[in-house]
């Protein structure tokens, strides 16, 4: 597997002198192509620090950070749709801003929302749709950026339950068609356990990668499954220990 993401020793701070924050801490980590890497940690560790860093929307304060040559897509917790828009037209936006012209722009947004399974939905206002139909838009807008490299920020955090499950299995499945490279950021144990090939742990501030969990449960996987329930319980002991000895 070839790397496509390389943090080696990246150091992010804020301000300086007496004021200064130090968010990460001497942080290495590596994302094979095709990989599903969640990384996982107490509120506050880091963990969207380095998305950001990684997307290239804030410069890292020490060591390197290399992708390799591949175009980066950020998916956010909130799906930040244009409301004057259409949901058709929130997709085409990112293609507007590549120059795709306007014919292939409607072909392209309507096979993307087909792929996230909203085929129909196009002519809709974002306001009609629900939580879990607003994400499925931005992640049609995301996979409209043609990217290889897939950066999600807690995307399905604000959402119940089962519109939670459901959208596990969608981007299962279009990780596996389309072939991306995910890095996945979650505070929710079994979710990095139902998705993830390898959970990153994190420590407390600042954000150091302490260790690293293979999760070679077969797929699919069931968030409630005993196997899926027994690696997060594991993990969640480590967190627990982690975000103790931070108490101290």
């Amino acid at each position: 597997m070839s790397t496509v993401v390389r943090i080696d020793d990246v150091t992010k701070q804020y301000g300086s002198g007496g004021n200064a924050l130090l968010a990460l801490d001497r942080v290495s980590l590596t994302v094979g192509t095709g990989e599903f890497v969640c990384l996982l940690g107490a509120s506050g560790c880091g963990k969207s620090t380095l998305l950001s860093l990684v997307a290239g929307l804030d410069r890292i304060t020490g060591g390197t950070l290399d992708i390799d040559g591949d175009r980066v897509a950020l998916m956010f917790q909130e799906a930040a749709l244009f409301p004057w828009l259409s949901v058709a037209g929130n997709v085409e936006l990112a293609l507007r801003l590549q120059g795709v012209g306007r014919a292939e722009r409607r072909e392209r947004a309507q096979q993307l929302l087909e792929v996230v399974r909203l085929g129909g939905f196009g002519g809709k206002r974002p306001h009609e749709l629900s939580g879990g139909m607003r994400q499925r838009v931005a992640l049609a807008r995301a996979l409209a950026q043609d990217a290889d490299v897939l950066l999600m920020d807690e995307p399905f955090g604000a959402l119940d339950a089962m519109t939670r499950d459901i959208l596990h299995g969608e981007l299962e499945r279009i990780w596996q068609e389309r072939r991306l490279t995910v890095l996945f950021v979650t505070h929710n144990v079994r979710e990095a356990v139902r998705l993830g090939d390898r959970v990153v742990l994190l420590s407390s501030r600042p954000g150091r990668v302490i260790e690293e969990f293979e999760i070679g449960n077969p797929r699919p996987r069931r968030i409630d499954s005993p196997e899926v329930a027994s690696r997060a319980a594991e993990i969640t002991d480590r967190l627990r220990a982690e975000v103790a000895r931070h108490a101290h």
